[in-house]
């Protein structure tokens, strides 16, 4: 008796012919050579185009804060009126913030005045000469300079 549904192993020839079949027939990957050149080619075009994009734009602007201290030269001047006149001082890049006045000794006070300036376009130096070119200032000095 034979048996219907037994079928007998293939042979070596038959396991080689259907491999070499199978090779050609299907590609489970999908290398496509055009859709691989197309897809480097737009992965080129937007590489370029980000780094024409970042180049355009500006690095970040520099700014420090900056305490200074006007002494006066001596306890009559009118520390409000020295307030008042550097605050007329402008410069491009020049930002004056709260100001305060603090006490030396011997009755004189010193006004304490915060600016943030931008490095590029402004110099302490400068900025001190000009100050003390008003005649109730005696001098300047930078009490605290942060960078932002």
């Amino acid at each position: 008796m034979t048996n219907l549904f037994y079928q007998a192993p293939p042979t070596n020839e038959e396991i080689s012919q259907d491999e070499e079949d199978d090779d050609d027939d299907i590609d489970l990957f999908g290398s496509d050579d055009e859709a691989d050149k197309e897809a480097e080619k737009l992965k080129q075009q937007r590489l370029a185009e980000y780094a024409s994009k970042k180049a355009k734009k500006p690095g970040p602007i520099a700014k420090s804060n900056v305490i200074l201290d006007i002494k006066p030269w001596d306890d009559e001047t009118d520390m409000a009126q020295v307030e008042q006149v550097v605050r007329t001082i402008k410069m491009d890049g020049l930002m004056f913030g709260t100001s305060k006045l603090v006490p030396v000794g011997y009755g004189i006070k010193k006004l304490q005045i915060s600016c943030v300036v931008e490095d590029e376009k402004v110099s302490i130096e400068d900025l001190e000469e000009r100050i003390q070119e008003f005649e109730d200032v005696q001098s300047t000095d930078v009490a605290a300079f942060n960078k932002i």
